[in-house]
């Protein structure tokens, strides 16, 4: 099978391992590919074939080594057709997207118009995706934000002072 792999939307830690261990449980039975940019690699046919050797040096850093973006192929009908003749044209049997809820959106639509079977992998610091316990990026979202308020502490006990800490999320 051709299998393209995407990351969409903001980045969070773990993308990269999370690819990585994708490509390296896929190759050597499948061609793996990665859609650069999330969605907008495939309206733009921005992929290249990878293996898991490829992926390594960047598999324990945060990021996301195949980028990504905030494009939703289905926020227009002119998009959507785009999309679908990119989808016909790549010849995808499936395509991992791995993203909060806009990205899997968008996954689930492809798959339900019957352009492309679809994967959804849960990433979000917010922990926010239904039907989902837990998500790529929010362990070590919560842990550095723990790590960071309790380094601010020590500071504000030196100074005598009182702070506010706010913190991302939903």
């Amino acid at each position: 099978m051709k299998i393209g792999i995407l990351t969409g939307g903001g980045d969070a830690p773990g993308l990269n391992i999370a690819v990585y261990i994708l490509t390296k449980l896929l190759e050597g039975k499948h061609e793996v590919y990665a859609i650069m940019h999330g969605w907008k690699g495939v309206l733009d046919r921005e992929v290249k074939r990878v293996a898991s050797k490829d992926l390594l040096d960047f598999a324990f850093t945060s990021g996301t080594y195949i980028r990504t973006s905030r494009t939703n192929p289905f926020k227009d009908e002119a998009r959507a057709e785009q999309f679908a003749n990119s989808i016909k044209e790549l010849n995808f049997d499936v395509i991992v997207a791995i993203g909060g809820d806009d990205t899997l959106s968008a996954a689930a639509e492809a798959q339900a118009r019957g352009l492309v079977n679809a994967v959804g992998v849960p990433k979000t610091i917010d922990n926010d995706v239904w039907g989902t316990d837990y998500t790529i990026g929010f362990d070590t979202a919560v842990n550095e934000a723990v790590r960071v308020t309790e380094s601010f502490k020590t500071t504000l006990m030196s100074h005598e002072r009182i702070g506010v800490v706010e913190i991302m999320g939903r």
